[in-house]
């Protein structure tokens, strides 16, 4: 005789314990105190897989570094409105988290958020033409005000000595700088959240349960059937919104729940190492993150960068992401999961993207290829000197790329982060990587328009909005007194200097 099935019913379901479940808990408590919630977790922690600090970069990603952001035209020049929608999208993020501090609910920003400055580093005459152009564009705009660049290696070696020293005189390089970059430990503030959740009487936290089905009911309600993988008991909960937040899997139980939305989406999944350096006194040399440009057919996320990192309280600095390819969707997730997301409805778009992206297929098998000593190399052209005796091999962690349909190309390949939700908004999921996490809030203040769009039209939900984002709704860039006075509370509360 097989176990009993428990049923229960709530509001939400939110799965996956990382920084998107804990963003959209965090706000829907703030804004709909109401509502009952249960976060669902595969693993016996939270922000495990992609919020944990080792896999990933911990950039508070505000395009104030990443090139790839900026791609150049044809002609030359630099296209920056993504660069500067996503910097946009940031600062909502640290609006959130002052609203937070100043509520007493993060207590020790310290713990999550640290000033770092945020550069790009560029060799050659041809990428210095690129940062140049770059930089002209960008320095106009009100969210990169303050954003300085150099060319001058007497102004180089006070900003990153250690990737000066050894270097030859005669090596044609420029960098930007913005004093103002972060870096943000999204694990540490996921815990944070969670934990401030957990003690509501309306929030439930359930680890080592692994959902194992998503049906649609008559009334229009979701049956989430989850298993608990100490006890291998099943449940049932019924629940009017379901969030899928649960990274690279999230691909996966989107398809479980049938919804026609999600028919053509596939997933590519790419792995990542970076190297770790274990030498306190070339940690201590290093103060900033410094991203470059990436090689041809890299994914955004294999973009170089020698990065300042502060993880539980310890100044860390890492090298790398080194991509790699595993058919894993978690970094603690199967084998089986790349084979099993294939479905008649997205083999056509997966293919397509497959024969469109060769060249990354090439990099990543030649990424993978890649032995120690390959590592080094590369971690050289940023720092001359390095030696591998000061450096050890860090798995990071496991991200899938979406591919989508598309009437022209059959199917493509994105590299952004993409919501997916039922026509009538009772279940959404989030996919993709890059940048992720440092716009989460914006995303899941946008999720909760769409998917309570009665609640978000009232004016005390609108009202509080505000008082949580004084900024929802306007455009900082355009509004040069705004951005300060945000910034300027940010800064304070979150104790950046």
């Amino acid at each position: 005789m097989g176990k009993k099935t428990t049923k229960s019913e709530v509001d939400v379901v939110l799965i996956g314990a990382g920084i998107m479940s804990a963003t959209l808990g965090t706000l829907i408590n703030e804004l709909s105190p109401d509502i009952n919630i249960e976060i669902i977790e595969r693993l016996d922690v939270v922000a495990a897989e992609s919020s944990d600090a080792w896999n990933n970069a911990g950039t508070g990603h505000s395009a104030l570094c990443e090139l790839n952001y900026t791609p150049e035209r044809p002609d030359g020049s630099v296209k920056i409105d993504k660069a500067i929608n996503i910097a946009e999208q940031f600062e909502i993020s640290k609006q959130f988290w002052t609203y937070l501090v100043e509520k007493d609910i993060l207590k020790n920003p310290k713990e999550f958020i640290r000033q770092v400055p945020h550069m790009s580093a560029v060799f050659g005459e041809k990428d210095v033409k690129f940062l140049r152009t770059r930089f002209e564009a960008m320095e106009k705009e009100n969210l990169f005000k303050g954003m300085v660049y150099t060319e001058d290696k007497s102004v180089l070696k006070e900003w990153i000595p250690l990737m000066m020293d050894g270097r030859a005189d005669d090596e044609v390089m420029a960098a930007t700088r913005m004093e103002i970059g972060t870096d943000v430990n999204f694990g540490a503030l996921t815990r944070d959240l969670i934990q401030h959740l957990q003690a509501k009487d309306n929030v439930e936290l359930s680890l080592n349960q692994e959902v194992r089905d998503i049906d649609r009911e008559d009334d229009g309600r979701w049956e989430v059937e989850v298993k608990d993988l100490k006890s291998g008991q099943r449940r049932k909960i019924k629940a009017r919104f379901v969030f899928i937040g649960a990274g690279g899997r999230s691909l996966l139980l989107l398809e479980k729940s049938g919804i026609p939305e999600a028919k053509g989406y596939g997933g590519f999944p790419v792995g990542g190492q970076w190297l770790r350096c274990k030498n306190d006194d070339i940690i201590k040399q290093h103060h900033a993150k410094v991203y470059g440009k990436a090689s041809v057919g890299a994914p955004p996320m294999s973009v170089p960068h020698l990065d300042t990192r502060y993880i539980d309280g310890e100044q860390a600095l890492l090298f790398g992401p080194y991509a790699g390819f595993s058919t894993k969707f978690l970094k603690k997730g199967s084998y089986f999961d790349l084979p099993a997301s294939i479905k008649l409805s997205n083999i056509r778009p997966m293919i397509s993207a497959g024969l469109d992206n060769l060249d990354l297929t090439k990099y990543l098998i030649t990424e993978v290829m890649k032995s120690p000593a390959d590592k080094l190399d590369a971690l050289k052209q940023f720092m001359p000197t390095a030696k591998m005796e000061d450096w050890e091999i860090e798995i990071a962690g496991q991200r899938v790329q979406v591919i989508k349909k598309d009437p022209k190309h059959g199917g493509v390949l994105e590299f952004g982060t993409e919501v997916v939700s039922s026509a009538d908004g009772s279940i959404a999921a989030l996919l993709g990587a890059s940048p992720g996490a440092s716009t989460s809030v914006a995303i899941m203040v946008n999720l909760l328009k769409r998917c309570f769009p009665e609640r978000a039209k009232s004016e005390e939900y609108r009202k509080k909005l505000r008082q949580i984002i004084p900024s929802w709704g306007k455009s900082l860039n355009n509004d040069p007194e705004l951005c300060n006075e945000v910034r300027r509370r940010s800064q304070e509360a979150l104790q950046l200097a």
